[in-house]
């Protein structure tokens, strides 16, 4: 945790701003500098540089409208950790005329709070609520850094990539999901350069695990509530069920294996179970009771990649068949995992194949996640693979198309297309 700091204890500040200051200047203009930035720093200021961003000039601040910004803070899961980030943060901002702020997964300021003199200056800085501070949109900051990192991160002074922003330090740490290690948001302290600690990255960090320790609490609790208020309605009934919550999550179930999660419910309308097969989503109390549609095929789920037009994935289990849309990036990572088999595909290889580089596991983890959401129980993680049971099939015919990825382009097509020939031969080669 130590790695991510900016400075060291006894370090004297002002010198040290100095020296940053003429290493941005020879880096910004094209000089080999004699001092070369942190790596975290030079990795950030080479992706700003080629997104376009001016260092020295003022790269325009988009809010949203406040309509939008009350929407993000009544919908964010922060919200409910937000009293313990005020009282773990925000007293120790206003104390060291700082600034606690607290983004959403986006990067969109929702929560301020600390000096007013401080939050005065953010405004000028354009650093107010329903702003966004990624990288894309302000250049090398903590917040939008640690977003596209994954991890804390503390800048100081000429770190920054703008100009208008070397007079600051920002310490940032992102809130993960406890459940799926997806970036939830990110609480931040930031104030005058000249003002910052060596201990002010303990204090975000730790910050940011006791949200994620809150955060599993509240799951733990919820589920707890699931179960218990559930009792009559399951303990008259015989045969496998699961208790889920409006995410998928398993509360409780009986006569299976538990999964961790299935897809999300909805009413209405099937998902498939493997050990169970085809369910339909009864509502209770805070939760969903499913239970198996048939038990005729034993529980087992045929998953098919549909690649003919738009991407799309069919689901067949329990005598019943449906249809959902996917994204181009679902269809590829559901494309890699048929072409790594039973053996399945790991975050670190996930993201080599779809990114080119082992850089974006963050956000491959992310997409998977919401990947889930949508299949559920069907897709294993750790490593990424299809649950026992379910059958993978792949409809080639589309897959020249389906990226510019060149992954894709130079393996999987001719992999997928001899599997789908297989198939047609009769050799099942496209089975899992």
């Amino acid at each position: 945790m130590t790695t991510f700091r900016a400075i060291a204890p006894g370090t004297d500040l002002t010198s040290h701003a100095r020296a940053l200051s003429r290493t941005r200047d020879e880096v910004m203009g094209g000089a080999s500098p004699r001092s070369h930035p942190r790596n975290l720093v030079a990795r950030s200021w080479s992706r700003v540089m080629d997104m376009g961003l001016d260092p020295d000039g003022t790269n325009p601040r988009h809010h949203l409208p406040a309509e939008q910004v009350e929407h993000r803070r009544r919908t964010s899961p922060l919200a409910g950790v937000l009293p313990e980030l005020r009282g773990m943060v925000a007293a120790a901002a206003r104390a060291s005329e700082s600034l606690m702020v607290v983004t959403d997964e986006d990067g969109v300021v929702l929560w301020r709070d600390g000096a007013t003199r401080t939050r005065s200056g953010a405004d000028r800085l354009g650093f107010g609520e329903g702003s966004r501070w990624t990288e894309s949109a302000v250049g090398t900051n903590a917040i939008g850094t640690a977003l596209a990192e994954g991890h804390p991160v503390e800048l100081f002074a000429a770190e920054h990539f703008e100009q208008r922003q070397m007079p600051w330090y920002c310490t940032a740490a992102p809130v993960h999901d406890p459940r799926t290690g997806r970036v939830l948001g990110v609480v931040d302290l930031s104030g005058p350069a000249l003002t910052l600690h060596p201990m002010t990255g303990a204090l975000v960090a730790g910050a940011a695990r006791m949200a994620e320790m809150r955060l599993a609490e509240q799951h733990r609790r919820r589920l707890d509530r699931i179960r218990d208020g559930a009792g009559p309605r399951v303990a008259a009934r015989e045969g496998p069920f699961l208790l889920v919550d409006d995410d998928g999550w398993v509360a409780h179930g009986d006569g299976l294996p538990l999964p961790e999660r299935v897809a999300a419910p909805q009413e209405g309308h099937a998902l498939a179970v493997p050990g169970i097969g085809a369910c339909l989503p009864d509502p209770v109390g805070e939760g969903w009771l499913l239970r198996p549609c048939s038990r005729s095929d034993g529980g087992t789920v045929d998953l098919r990649l549909d690649l003919a037009g738009a991407p799309s994935a069919e689901v067949a289990g329990g005598g019943r068949r449906w249809r959902t849309g996917l994204t181009t990036r679902h269809a590829e990572i559901l494309l890699m995992l048929y072409l790594a088999g039973p053996d399945g595909i790991g975050a670190a290889t996930l993201s080599r194949a779809l990114h080119g580089d082992d850089a974006h596991v963050v956000s491959v983890r992310a997409e998977v996640s919401r990947l889930r959401r949508v299949l559920g129980a069907v897709l294993l993680s750790r490593p990424y693979r299809c649950a026992e049971g379910v059958r993978l099939e792949v409809d080639g015919g589309g897959v020249a198309r389906l990226s510019e990825n060149a992954f894709v382009r130079e393996h999987a097509c001719e992999r997928v297309r001899e599997a789908v020939r297989a198939m047609e031969a009769g050799a099942g080669g496209a089975a899992r």
